[in-house]
C-alpha cells in the first residue's frame, strides 16, 4: 500500500495542501483535547501559508510531502540545524490514510536526509495517544516532560548511533 505513496520533498504548489492536511489532522487530533476553537487559533498561526512557505527554504531542513497520485495524504517536517540532533517538528497523516505506512516513510525519508545526525528528537502531546503509540512503535523513548501553556508534553528522542 504505502509502496503507491511517494515522498519527495514540497514545492510551493503543494503549501496549501499541506496547510489543509495540517488543519484537519489537527482537529482530528486535538479538537477533544484542547478543543476546536483553540486548534483553529493554532492552525491560522503556525500553518498559515506564508509560515509554511517561508519553511520551504529553511536551512538544513526537510520539508517532505507524501504524494499519493498527486495528492498530498502526508507531511513532515525535520530541521538539522543544530547537528548531531535532528528535531522532527511535524509529521501528520491524514486520518483517512493513516495506518497504511505513510508516517514511518515519512520519518525514514526525513532521517536518511541528515545522515549526520545521531539522534532524532521530538515533542509530543501526552494525551495524544495515537502519536505516542507510533513513536514507541518507531523506537522512540520519552526523555523528559513538560508543561507548555497548561498542556503536558512528553520529548522523545530516538539514537540512530551512538554518540561521538
Amino acid at each position: 500500500m504505502a509502496q503507491e505513496i511517494r515522498i519527495r520533498p514540497a514545492k510551493g504548489g503543494d503549501v496549501p495542501a499541506v496547510r489543509a492536511l495540517l488543519v484537519e489532522t489537527w482537529h482530528d487530533t486535538y479538537d477533544g483535547l484542547i478543543g476546536a476553537g483553540k486548534v483553529t487559533e493554532i492552525t491560522d498561526s503556525w500553518h498559515s501559508l506564508p509560515n509554511l512557505t517561508h519553511q520551504l527554504s529553511v536551512p538544513d531542513s526537510s520539508f517532505l510531502v507524501a504524494d499519493d497520485q498527486g495528492a498530498i495524504v502526508g507531511h513532515a517536517f525535520a530541521n538539522a540545524q543544530r547537528p548531531p540532533a535532528l528535531f522532527l517538528t511535524r509529521l501528520y497523516v491524514l486520518p483517512t490514510q493513516q495506518r497504511r505506512g505513510i508516517g514511518k516513510s515519512l520519518l525514514q525519508a526525513a532521517i536518511a536526509r541528515h545522515p549526520a545526525c545521531e539522534v532524532v528528537r521530538l515533542e509530543v502531546e501526552a494525551d495524544n495517544a495515537k502519536g505516542l503509540a507510533f513513536y514507541r512503535r518507531e523506537g522512540f523513548e520519552v526523555v523528559s516532560e513538560a508543561v507548555m501553556e497548561g498542556i503536558k508534553h512528553l520529548r522523545m528522542e530516538k539514537q540512530l548511533r551512538p554518540s561521538k
